[in-house]
């Protein structure tokens, strides 16, 4: 399938794949096709043993410099709907992989680019990366989850400060405010997601994969909705047997006390009926 994309270079290493936004004579910006691309791409990698993508953008200029600005001016307003809605499908469906997504933030990320990112459950960026959402200064606004994904980031505040003003951030500035996770130079940015992919892969898939759904679910919902989901989540960890396998080694080797015996339900049960 690698052979066949002609936006982006994929390169598969054991738990990660490096992901890269090739397209440098435009800004790696994002068109209709990268956008087809990288669905696909996720849809073939969620079927190996792959554990987490790591996204990087072509060149050291730009992560990805938006959405393509050439496509976008030739909308209607129709057409211009149709646009975002694809690129939002992108995004949603980024969030909704059961991977672990990193951006690794090698340069200029701005409007789509940093929806992109946001996308993403972890961002790295390089110190000499700006970041933010400038499309007010075009006379446009966020149009790929931008208005909603930030302000869950960051505040309704901030984000409506960030939305109006246009301003893009430099990397330690982005930190500051919560943007990314981590600031290095760009050069240590793929050993730097490695190293903070180490201590997660220590950790289930399915476990990893149900904390994410139940923590976006809380920006899609009321907290019932977020508690439900959540409480389903956490039910399906269940139907694996690695927790009840870390338990069962623990109490062998001695290392999980058990002076406090657990409850058996029915008996707490019947105290609460008296």
């Amino acid at each position: 399938m690698a052979e066949e994309y002609t936006c982006i270079l994929v390169d598969r290493q054991k738990d990660i794949c490096r992901v890269t936004i090739n397209r440098p004579d435009d800004r790696n910006s994002i068109d209709s096709i990268l956008m087809e691309e990288l669905l696909v791409m996720l849809e073939d990698i969620e079927n190996t043993k792959t554990r987490a993508i790591i996204f990087s953008g072509a060149g050291d200029t730009y992560f990805i410099g938006g959405a393509d600005g050439i496509e976008m001016m030739q909308c209607d307003a129709a057409a211009a709907r149709r646009f975002s809605n694809r690129i939002q499908k992108l995004f949603n469906r980024m969030e909704a992989s059961p991977l672990i997504l990193v951006a690794a933030i090698n340069g200029l990320c701005f409007g789509g680019g940093f929806e992109f990112s946001l996308a993403c459950d972890l961002r790295i960026a390089g110190d000499t990366a700006r970041i933010g959402l400038p499309e007010v200064k075009v006379g446009l606004i966020p149009g790929g989850g931008g208005t909603q994904r930030l302000p869950a980031l960051v505040g309704t505040g901030l984000a409506m400060e960030m939305i109006l003003s246009g301003k893009l951030y430099a990397g330690q500035e982005a930190s500051d405010l919560g943007l990314v996770h981590r600031v290095v130079t760009p050069g240590e940015l793929d050993a730097e997601a490695r190293k903070i992919l180490a201590p997660i892969f220590r950790n289930p898939q399915y476990a990893l994969s149900q904390a994410k759904r139940a923590v976006h679910s809380a920006r899609n919902g009321g907290l019932a909705e977020g508690l439900q989901s959540e409480s389903d989540a956490f039910s399906q960890c269940f139907k694996q047997d690695f927790f009840a396998q870390l338990m069962q080694r623990q109490l062998r080797e001695g290392t999980l006390k058990t002076t406090a015996q657990v409850p058996d339900p029915i008996q707490v049960q019947g105290k609460e009926e008296k």
